[in-house]
């Protein structure tokens, strides 16, 4: 890296100057100059030695070279890569901001983007919807002092929160608030009303639309219900992304049925966490690219993003079928107290499963599955312990264990589950259309946190992109892995002035040291922050100095196109 970095130092200043149109006038003093990092602007192109210009929140010059510019305060990057802000692109840290507002364990590792909605969202939301989500909170306790997603945003805005936040919003979400949570197809008039709630999102702005079609109740959508609320989202320029109906033994029809509803809503879509669930499903992995870039040759805009790791998190609910969780919690949770219902669920869970997505057949059975988190204090013992473990310390099968856990935990109980293959992940990394998401909060390895355990990718996703992926393997190079970290998910999700260090864009900036930026969260010691992050700044605000928060929140809820409140009103049509 050293070598590179004093080859590329010895182009000339005026050569870029002249480039990108922008030398700052040496009389001018700005707030803030980064100088001499190598400068890695996420457009995917090859980095350059040079200065970063901010004022205010904004970026107003990149220069190759020394910027003659003076300012009130000057960085010295140099041995560091300098690149925009990274984006969380599947973000479950509503909770954990809400919380704790820092969001440490991602903007440690540089994170300046957390985007929500992986099928549901934090509105729109009813009366009853509210007491359901108090009812089965955990460890993390907190009112519910907002009813749509655009005051959620005006909320996360006031409370203070380091990060950019931004959300799809959910079609699980807008189900079960004009539905509630049974297995029922909407009506004509349900579903106008289900648009209804779509469009005002959009207007207050959602992202688009997003899906996961393997949990209760979202499972129970139809092709062509979901194919009327993206095509809602499509009228404001949004997005579909979804969790697909399968990652496994369907894979390949679950990537058709996403293809369809984006060519018949007009909408792109993307599919979240691309994977191959299960070893007798890792060879899918051609097959299911092909899809992609069929779609894509088509004129489709269809990508993808995932986590960098071999096993998900999820819960004991992706372990059974869904008929037995239609109703939502409670009716589970009393259904497995039935002797003949819970027979069937255990024979049904030692099964791949039968129009539905079995994970812990996936995950080979209990030993694939570890458990990482309960509600009960008197469960907590369990947590880092696998359903197999846990299982022969009761005396009980596992499928009886785990039916046994849900009534007694109340809640879905986390569980991870060991399902692809390492093979496979190092290839998706390099796929130009990949970008990266944890698929978990932003938490703090302190307080309430520690009560439970997390999944790594929490700790150390982006940080093992660029430590793991890019300087130990070689999947892909230093700056594809940060195009796809940064510019090519903001472009895909249609914001405004993100994702890239050029004049006008906002100051999300990352600087970090590509030789040592390292994750060293595992399984067994989850809670362990990424380091090689140095400094991170987001709205041209240090949020992250010498590689320690500093408490500053400016985040921002980022809207998408459809928001009503831009400047001669949003994008939506109709």
């Amino acid at each position: 890296m050293a070598a590179g970095i004093k080859q590329i130092a010895g182009i000339a200043f005026v050569a870029l100057a002249l480039a990108v149109g922008c030398t700052p006038a040496t009389d001018e003093q700005h707030d803030l100059i980064i100088r001499g990092g190598l400068i890695v602007d996420g457009s995917g192109a090859e980095g350059f030695i040079g200065d970063v210009v901010v004022d205010g929140d904004k970026i107003t010059a990149v220069t190759q070279g020394t910027s003659p510019a003076k300012a009130a305060r000057e960085i010295d990057a140099s041995g560091h890569v300098v690149s925009p802000g990274f984006i969380n692109m599947l973000s479950w840290a509503p909770h954990t901001l809400i919380v704790d507002g820092r969001g440490m364990s991602d903007v440690l590792q540089g994170v300046t983007l957390e985007v929500m909605g992986e099928g549901s969202s934090m509105g729109p939301l009813n009366d009853a919807m509210k007491k359901t989500k108090i009812d089965q909170q955990g460890d993390l306790r907190f009112p519910i002092e907002w009813t749509s997603l655009g005051e959620y945003f005006d909320y996360m805005e006031q409370k203070g929160i380091s990060p950019n936040i931004a959300s799809f919003v959910g079609a699980e979400t807008v189900r079960v608030h004009t539905l509630g949570e049974d297995d029922v197809a909407p009506s004509e008039a349900e579903l106008a009303t289900m648009r209804g709630l779509v469009r005002q999102a959009m207007e207050e702005g959602a992202l688009g639309v997003g899906s996961s079609l393997i949990y209760a109740p979202g499972t129970f959508a139809s092709t062509e219900e979901l194919t009327a609320l993206v095509s809602e989202a499509a009228k404001c320029d949004g997005m579909y992304i979804s969790h697909m109906r399968s990652e496994g033994g369907g894979l390949l029809e679950a990537i058709d049925e996403l293809i369809t509803i984006s060519r018949n809503s007009g909408a792109p879509a993307e599919i979240y966490h691309f994977k191959q669930a299960g070893q007798a499903h890792w060879d899918k992995i051609d097959d299911a690219i092909a899809r992609v870039e069929a779609a894509r040759a088509e004129g489709l805009r269809i990508t993808a993003d995932m986590y960098t790791y071999t096993a998900g998190a999820t819960g004991l609910d992706a372990a059974m079928p869904t008929w037995v969780q239609a109703g939502g919690f409670e009716k589970w949770r009393e259904r497995l107290q039935d002797p003949e219902i819970r027979a069937r669920v255990a024979s049904e869970m030692k099964a791949p499963g039968e129009g539905w997505e079995n994970l812990y057949d996936a995950a080979g059975g209990a030993e694939g599955a570890l458990l990482m988190g309960f509600k009960n204090p008197d469960l907590k013992k369990y947590t880092g312990m696998t359903l197999a473990e846990v299982a022969a310390k009761r005396g009980t099968s596992p499928e009886e264990t785990a039916m046994d856990l849900v009534v007694e935990d109340g809640t879905r109980v986390s569980v991870a589950y060991f399902m692809m293959s390492e093979e496979n992940v190092e290839r998706a990394v390099a796929l130009p259309w990949m970008s990266f998401g944890s698929d978990a909060g932003a938490p703090a390895a302190e307080g309430v946190f520690l009560k439970s355990n997390t999944h790594p990718r929490a700790y150390g996703n982006f940080a093992r992109v660029l430590g793991h992926y890019v300087r130990e393997v070689g999947a892909t190079t230093l700056e594809s892995a940060v195009h796809r970290m940064t510019a090519f998910p903001a472009n895909n999700l249609g914001l405004k002035a993100r994702g890239m260090l050029a004049p006008g864009y906002y100051g999300d900036i990352v600087i970090f040291n590509a030789d040592t930026i390292t994750d060293h969260a595992t399984f067994e010691n989850s809670q362990q922050y990424a380091t090689g992050v140095r400094d991170v700044f987001i709205n041209g605000v240090q949020v992250v100095e010498g590689g320690s928060h500093t408490g500053a929140t400016p985040g921002r809820a980022l809207r998408g196109a459809g928001w009503a409140g831009w400047p001669g009103g949003g994008a939506c049509e109709g």
